[in-house]
């Protein structure tokens, strides 16, 4: 091997002296490069090659490309540089490139160079193919993976046991799983990849009774099942909550095999996580002899899933190891539960603890500055974003609308989102909802007639926020044209919330008798949403009568629902009922119901805090009260005053 220049040196003389042949100093250059240790002697390396005039030999560069595209520590942007320079390309130099991209998550620069490839009439061999096809699964490229598929039986390569293992990936990663199970049916030798691939395409889509069937099978053919195979049958029955199946692997599993592999136990322990028995699950979790942060976050996961903060706040603060999954399980477990301040506090300390917060982190914390209203923080998220991510995805792009959107700020969410490179159906509908939280319900259908020029079909939440947006807006008749486009044209049931949107409507502008109507002619039973929605509009008309009646359903409902009933004592109190205002509270008192606490909120210097009336939970509440009083103090004087001056100046203060 080159061990330094000086080496070099001695080769260089040897060709001077013609003591060594041009054809020798080719394969010893090319001994050397299959021998080399690292990307820096290569290019000592490719310099002797370009000194004696064979930087466009193509078996000698070939190698050369290939060592820098599939070392472990590859170099593919310089394999590239070396590539572009060859003005005849071989596929051993094409293959080498496609498969380095493709195992360096590159699968599009992969993808191009095949199409490359046979635009110059290099025809494509069977090392070619398998790589080509796993970058159209990984892309979810059905239509390159079929027109690949097509020029493999064209060229005869439609038996060879890869290729056909490709073929089943791409059709799996596509969702296509019935032209998967084709090709596989068509097998007459299938290797383990094979039936993991199957196995794992039916889990991916949630199939467990085909993922079990085929396990069977390979059984009875003699198949030997691996980690992989136990992975992805663990994964569906976590997927489907069978829990019966999973039990049974899970013995099958400790029978066949003398060692367990961490992976394996990380899925044994999500099965009886996401099924529902957490306590099988932190018992296997505690049996573990060796735990990676797989095996925390998933039962951090897991109680966070079910609601038990203190559990999983617990078991967060215990891991050795945190990555950003554990943190994304304990920011989504506070979110899920209405601890938002909890929520953006970890999402603090992960940024002190050095980690980069990915898409999940921001989409989260985004959610929970539209809970309370944060747009500071909301603000900061977005710079984070725009300065972290080139093009960021249409997801957080939906958030950031979102965001704006619930602090207020409609202007900013409509420039969002008319800037997005690309929108998606959520995008649609995530605006015109905003435009109807802000009453602008004319401007909400005006964007539902361009979502639907621009090719975007709608789904019932599109219509929950256009009838909405006509509620807020009081639009009666074009409330009622979509809402019965929504059967006729668009071909979309009515749900329960439609229809309360509907009634809302209805309500809001005294139509009684139409409310009732609808809600006889509802398909389900109305619920407290229902009632809800027309004891608010009798209260804001004033309709004793019917809101008596309405409250006599709702109560059966939410008997313990103390919103209800202040609703009630409001509409009672408007109408100067007294008696009716004093039998309310009474029924209040009987039940145990009391009235929940009104929370506000207050932002300082980007700070979100809570207060309540009397809150006594802040240690400088003693000195905000304290204020509190000289300010009222202060206020009274100066009214005194004030009355005062207007007495010697014979004026009344009222």
């Amino acid at each position: 091997m080159f061990t330094s220049i000086k080496h070099l040196t001695v080769i260089s003389r040897q060709i001077k002296t013609h003591s060594l042949s041009y054809s020798s100093l080719t394969n010893t250059l090319i001994s050397h490069i299959e021998k080399c240790e690292s990307i820096t002697k290569l290019k000592q390396i490719h310099t002797q090659i370009i000194i004696h005039g064979l930087h466009q030999d193509t078996i000698t560069i070939s190698k050369l490309i290939a060592f820098c595209a599939l070392s472990k520590t590859p170099d593919l942007q310089y394999a590239h540089h070396v590539f572009d320079q060859m003005p005849q390309r071989n596929k051993h130099m094409y293959n080498s490139l496609i498969r380095g991209y493709v195992n360096n998550e590159k699968p599009i620069k992969g993808l191009g160079l095949y199409k490359e490839m046979i635009c110059f009439g290099i025809e494509p061999n069977e090392f070619t193919y398998p790589f080509v096809l796993k970058a159209c699964a990984v892309l979810c490229g059905l239509l390159d993976g079929v027109l690949v598929h097509v020029r493999v039986v064209k060229m005869g390569f439609e038996k060879n046991v890869y290729v056909q293992n490709g073929l089943i990936s791409v059709y799996c990663g596509c969702g296509e799983i019935r032209f998967s199970r084709k090709v596989f049916d068509d097998m007459g030798d299938r290797s383990l990849v094979t039936w993991n691939t199957m196995i794992g395409g039916y889990s991916k889509m949630g199939d467990f009774k085909e993922a079990f069937l085929l396990f069977r099978m390979m059984r009875e053919v003699g198949g030997e099942p691996d980690d992989f195979t136990f992975v992805s049958l663990l994964s569906v029955c976590s997927q489907k909550g069978q829990e019966v199946l999973g039990r049974l692997l899970h013995s099958y599993i400790v029978t066949t095999r003398d060692r367990i592999d961490i992976y394996v136990q990380n899925a044994i322990v999500d099965m009886y996580a996401k099924c529902g028995h957490l306590e099988t699950a932190q018992t296997f979790f505690d049996r573990m002899s060796d735990k990676n942060v797989v095996s925390w976050t998933s039962m951090v996961s897991a109680y966070a899933k079910y609601g038990l903060v203190e559990s999983a706040k617990d078991l967060f603060y215990k891991m050795p190891l945190k990555n950003v999954v554990s943190w994304n399980s304990m920011i989504s477990c506070y979110l899920q539960k209405g601890l938002y301040s909890e929520a953006l506090g970890l999402y603090s300390d992960m940024f002190n603890a050095g980690l980069t917060p990915d898409e999940t982190t921001l989409a989260s914390v985004l959610s929970t500055c539209c809970q309370i209203g944060d747009l500071e923080t909301g603000k900061n998220v977005h710079s984070y974003i725009c300065s972290n991510y080139v093009t960021p995805s249409v997801t957080l792009f939906n958030s950031l609308i979102d965001m704006y959107a619930k602090c207020g700020v409609l202007d900013t969410s409509l420039s969002i989102f008319s800037e997005m490179p690309e929108k998606n159906l959520v995008s649609w509908n995530v605006m015109i909802g905003a435009l109807a939280l802000h009453g602008c319900g004319l401007k909400a259908v005006e964007l539902f007639d361009s979502m639907q020029a621009s090719g975007i079909q709608p789904d019932p939440i599109t219509f929950m926020g256009l009838l909405s947006a006509c509620c807020h807006s009081g639009l009666v008749d074009l409330g009622k044209y979509y809402f019965d486009q929504m059967t006729c044209v668009y071909k979309i049931p009515h749900d329960i919330e439609h229809y309360a949107c509907m009634i809302d409507l209805f309500g809001r502008v005294g139509l009684f008798g139409e409310a009732v109507k609808l809600i006889i002619e509802m398909p389900m039973k109305p619920d407290a949403v229902v009632w809800g929605s027309l004891l608010g509009a009798c209260r804001i008309h004033g309709n004793i009568k019917m809101g008596k009646q309405v409250l006599k359903q709702v109560l059966e409902l939410e008997p313990y629902t103390s919103g209800i009933y202040v609703l009630v004592s409001n509409m009672f109190s408007e109408a100067k009922r007294w008696q009716d205002v004093k039998n309310i509270r009474k029924l209040m008192k009987d039940q145990g119901i009391k009235k929940s606490g009104g929370v506000s909120s207050v932002e300082v210097n980007g700070h979100v805090y809570e207060f309540m009336v009397d809150d006594q939970r802040n240690e400088l509440s003693s000195d905000v009260y304290e204020l509190l009083d000289q300010l009222t103090d202060h206020l009274k004087a100066l009214r005194y005053e004030v009355e005062e001056m207007g007495c010697q100046h014979g004026i009344s203060n009222r």
